[in-house]
C-alpha cells in the first residue's frame, strides 16, 4: 500500500499511472477483482473505493475478505471518505473505472447529486475531462435508466455493460471476465494479453491472476 503522507509515493510523473477503480453493489463484482488484478500485473497504481453495497455483494459473490480485496489494491478509502485525494480534482489520474456499476450509482453520475466518495470521484474525473467508464449492471432495463445512460454519456463518460464476446469460443468464466476486462483496458491503451481479438489466434494457455478470480 502506498502512504499518502510519503511524497515520493505522489510524484506527479506517475498521474498517467493511477487509475481509481469504484465497486459497486451490483451484482458481478468479480469484474472489480479482476481489473485489480490486471491493473497490477501492467504496472498500474489503483486506488480503491467500494461501496457499502459492494461490501454486502463481495461476501455474497466472493471468499475474499474486506482486507484482503481492499489489499489488491495500492490505496483504498472508505466510502465516506470525501475528503480522500480522488474527491479532489487536483489529484491527477487517468480516470476511473466503476466495475460493476449500479444503477443508483449511475443515477447518482448522471444527476451530479453524489451522496459517497465513490460517485464523487466518478463525478471529479468527469470535470476534469478524464476517462469514467461505467460496467452498468442491470437487465432488463427501465426508461429512466436509458436517459441516465444517455447523461453520463453526453458528460463524457463510456457506458460498457459487461456484455460476453463468443466468436472466441470462450470456455469457461475466467475466459468471459478476462475478454471483458481486456476490452475495457483497451480504452485506456492498456494491453492486458488477455482479449481474444478478431483474426488474431486465441489464446488459452494463461493462468487467471493468482489462480482464480474470487
Amino acid at each position: 500500500m502506498l502512504d499518502l503522507n510519503d511524497a515520493t509515493d505522489l510524484d506527479t510523473d506517475r498521474s498517467a499511472h493511477r487509475i481509481i477503480v469504484g465497486i459497486s453493489g451490483a451484482t458481478g463484482i468479480v469484474y472489480g477483482v479482476r481489473l485489480l488484478d490486471e491493473l497490477h500485473a501492467v504496472g498500474v497504481e489503483t486506488h480503491l473505493v467500494i461501496s457499502r453495497a459492494g461490501e454486502m455483494t463481495r461476501s455474497y459473490e466472493t471468499s475474499h475478505s474486506a482486507r484482503e480485496l481492499r489489499r489488491k489494491a495500492d490505496v483504498s478509502y472508505p466510502p465516506a471518505d470525501v475528503g480522500a485525494a480522488i474527491a479532489s480534482g487536483s489529484f491527477r489520474t487517468r480516470g476511473m473505472i466503476i466495475a460493476p456499476c449500479s444503477m443508483r450509482t449511475l443515477a447518482e453520475i448522471a444527476t451530479g447529486v453524489t451522496t459517497s466518495l465513490l460517485t464523487r470521484a466518478a463525478d471529479v474525473c468527469l470535470k476534469e475531462r478524464r476517462r469514467v467508464v461505467l460496467l452498468v449492471r442491470e437487465t432488463p432495463l427501465t426508461t429512466v435508466h436509458l436517459r441516465n445512460m444517455l447523461a453520463v454519456t453526453e458528460a463524457g463518460a463510456i457506458v460498457f455493460p459487461p456484455v460476453p464476446a463468443f466468436y472466441d469460443r470462450p470456455e469457461t468464466i475466467d475466459d468471459i471476465v478476462d475478454h471483458t476486462v481486456g476490452r475495457v483496458l483497451d480504452l485506456f491503451d492498456l494491453d492486458s494479453g488477455r482479449v481474444a481479438r478478431w483474426g488474431e489466434p486465441v489464446r488459452r494457455d494463461l493462468a487467471p491472476r493468482n489462480g482464480r478470480s474470487v
